[in-house]
């Protein structure tokens, strides 16, 4: 169970972090998904490109997954996680808050990592706002360069030395 937990932290945290190789890698081949009826995928590289194209660094997000309710059964499992997240898009001026439940299942591969088959939620609630209406909320700081600037938040390149 606790190989499974940390297989879904990192799930989470290559999400967040765009690191598609090793969010690849969380992953079987043949692995599915689903999020609601209008997002289904049938592979791995198909979800990973539509979340490469969806979620690069234009967008933050934040995923926390707890309450892990895991059930092992041999090379298999099943997990039930309760999902709060939170995706904010600046050139849209837009925050999305939502909570969910996802519901994976596992399969113990051949070096013996355990990997995701089958991952998805189904939304509790999803809220979206517009920035445009927090006028003192500023973005300061953002691991892919969007700053804060004197007309609200703009999108930066980040030079060389890592400043901005």
């Amino acid at each position: 169970m606790a190989a499974i937990e940390r297989l879904k932290f990192r799930y989470l945290r290559t999400l967040d972090t765009k690191d598609w190789d090793d969010f690849a890698d969380t992953m079987i081949p043949e692995a599915t998904a689903t999020y609601s009826e209008y997002l289904q995928f049938e592979s791995r590289e198909a979800f990973l490109a539509f979340l490469r194209n969806t979620l690069g660094p234009h967008v933050i997000t934040e995923h926390r997954c707890d309450h892990p309710e895991i059930d092992v059964d041999g090379d298999t499992a099943t997990g039930t996680w309760y999902l709060a997240d939170t995706v904010l898009i600046p050139a849209h001026n837009m925050l999305l808050r939502g909570a969910a439940f996802y519901t994976d299942r596992y399969q113990r591969c051949d070096d013996g990592r355990w990997r995701i088959a089958h991952t998805g939620y189904e939304r509790t609630y999803e809220v979206v706002l517009s920035l445009s209406d927090l006028p003192s909320l500023r973005l300061t700081s953002s691991r892919w360069g969007l700053l804060a600037n004197e007309d609200g938040i703009a999108p930066l390149q980040r030079d060389p030395g890592g400043t901005a």
